[in-house]
């Protein structure tokens, strides 16, 4: 997949509103592979529906999602498995980790499906991150930023052309964001991929080509 378009879409909910100034919503707006964007949003203006609408999760909307020249909307099941198995990464805000397995665990679920890192790299991720001591760590007990490490390298544990980071360091110090934003461009320029970004504030300090304001 070459590029990402949203073509004038609006969540319903936003529908009744005439006092948008959106370089998103109702705007004709391109994303694509191999380049770097960040999308800044203030609480409540559709950040997470954002991502929810590209990933095939809401479809609330009037407009069009398009993947090159595929309306989204025309998606069945199958194709949005397909989609989220081999072409778009998502970094969830909320995580979605499952709290009764360990860190591991919860990365190699994924990586089991794909088949696509090795044992050694995701150890080697743990290292990087300052979290090699919680391997077998219950998720449950870990903290929010150290799930948020964890929810990344399971999001890298798939080949994508796009990834979709959701605030991704809100809960990190300065040096796990700048370590965690270089293991996740590290990976998308590995794959030649187009990386998104959203923040309502803190985001990864990179050199982003176009912000957007949500």
């Amino acid at each position: 997949m070459e590029k990402i378009q949203l073509h004038s879409v609006l969540p319903q909910v936003f529908a009744q509103r005439n006092d948008l100034d959106s370089e998103i919503w109702k705007q004709d707006v391109t994303f694509e592979k191999g380049h770097l964007y960040l999308i800044e949003a203030e609480s409540g203006s559709g950040k997470s529906t954002f991502c929810s609408y590209v990933l095939g999760y809401r479809h609330d909307y009037s407009g069009s999602v398009m993947f090159d020249n595929d309306v989204t909307a025309n998606y069945k099941v199958k194709d949005w498995v397909e989609m989220r198995k081999k072409h778009i990464s998502h970094l969830f805000q909320e995580l979605r980790l499952f709290p009764e397995l360990t860190a591991l665990e919860n990365v190699e679920i994924k990586n089991k499906i794909t088949g696509f890192k090795t044992r050694e790299q995701i150890l080697k991720w743990f290292d990087m991150l300052g979290i090699a001591d919680k391997v077998d760590a219950k998720i449950g007990r870990m903290s929010f930023g150290q799930q948020q490490r964890v929810a990344m390298m399971r999001a890298l544990c798939q080949p994508f052309d796009f990834i979709l980071a959701d605030e991704p360091i809100s809960h990190l110090d300065d040096n796990n964001s700048r370590i965690m934003a270089d293991i996740m461009m590290t990976e998308a320029k590995e794959q030649g991929a187009g990386v998104i970004v959203t923040s309502i504030g803190k985001h990864m300090d990179l050199p982003y080509e176009h912000t957007f304001k949500l």
